[in-house]
């Protein structure tokens, strides 16, 4: 048992006092408000497919982000119940809502069941079954993973990365365009890197208290986690060349534009470079968090966004 080795525990498994403040607030904190800048994937495809200067098709992809929000803050809410053992051991994490006692059990699971039950009605009302589908898809894969795929090695990887895809795909279907086989691949395979380079950035940084915070760290090697961060980091890079590069993706859109398209390989691949060499210095953590607060990172991110929309709608 992993609780058996002698001074494995970091830190001592009791809630920290509850800190002040009123019940909405820690509720609006426990609903990580930080991490709903992964919702923005929904945006991607429409912006691809040229169409988010059409007003019906923004306001259509808008309401996607919104909806993808409340669902994603309600598997938070679970996970975080799931987890309070676990989080009060944690470093960080120690200090959410429920780990600290600031929310309760009850009122985490209520609100959980409302922001789902909102996010899968009001997908039905703004695209029909498909929509509360993919919405619906989302939640059970992230609840069979707070359930039980979190202790899978290689599958939990596979059903993180799965909330970025479902992302992706929320926004075609959001606006009725078409995925291509590329952005399906980028999105799948840069997925899978983010997700590793978290799991990879956690093992260097909890040593060997690693498995008392994250169980299937236990199962991972570092040298594991650096071999599929590279092959991920390959395929992504690669898929997205072709996407950018071949006349069934991005090329049909640019226009007379393609140049400003395939510009955009630059910052992508600096990006996955530099991300690669956060992560060998422990600091990928948090990848929501890198999005705030690197500022090298936001400066590449803001460059790839404006090559693309410039090449797509300049």
């Amino acid at each position: 048992m992993i609780g058996d080795r002698p001074g494995a525990e970091p830190v001592s498994p009791v809630a920290l006092p509850p800190p002040a403040g009123p019940l909405p607030l820690h509720l609006v904190r426990a609903l990580r408000p930080r991490q709903w800048a992964k919702n923005l994937l929904v945006f991607v495809a429409p912006a691809a497919a040229g169409v988010l200067d059409h007003s019906g098709d923004f306001f259509r992809t808008l309401a996607a982000f919104g909806i993808f929000c409340a669902a994603a803050s309600g598997v938070y809410l679970v996970n975080d119940v799931a987890d309070i053992a676990a989080d009060r051991r944690h470093p960080d994490k120690r200090h959410r809502p429920l780990a600290t006692g600031a929310l309760s059990v009850r009122t985490a699971l209520v609100a959980a069941s409302l922001l789902v039950a909102v996010a899968v009605g009001t997908g039905w009302a703004l695209q029909g079954w498909r929509m509360a589908l993919v919405v619906g898809l989302y939640v059970g894969v992230s609840l069979s993973y707070t359930a039980w795929l979190k202790r899978e090695p290689v599958v939990e990887l596979i059903a993180v990365a799965s909330g970025f895809v479902f992302r992706a795909i929320a926004g075609g279907v959001a606006t009725h365009v078409p995925l291509s086989n590329w952005f399906l691949a980028v999105t799948s395979f840069g997925a899978l890197f983010v997700v590793t380079g978290k799991r990879a950035a956690e093992h260097q940084r909890l040593g060997e208290d690693r498995a008392w915070h994250r169980a299937v760290l236990a199962h991972y090697t570092l040298g594991f986690l650096r071999s599929t961060l590279t092959l991920t980091a390959t395929v992504t890079v690669t898929a997205y060349c072709l996407w950018a590069f071949e006349h069934t993706g991005l090329e049909s859109h640019a226009g007379h534009h393609l140049v400003w398209i395939q510009l955009t390989v630059i910052p992508v691949v600096i990006g996955v470079l530099y991300v690669f060499r956060l992560i060998e210095a422990g600091e990928g953590g948090a990848p929501e968090e890198l999005v705030f607060k690197d500022t090298k990172l936001q400066v590449l991110g803001l460059l790839w966004v404006v090559l693309f929309a410039v090449g797509l709608y300049g």
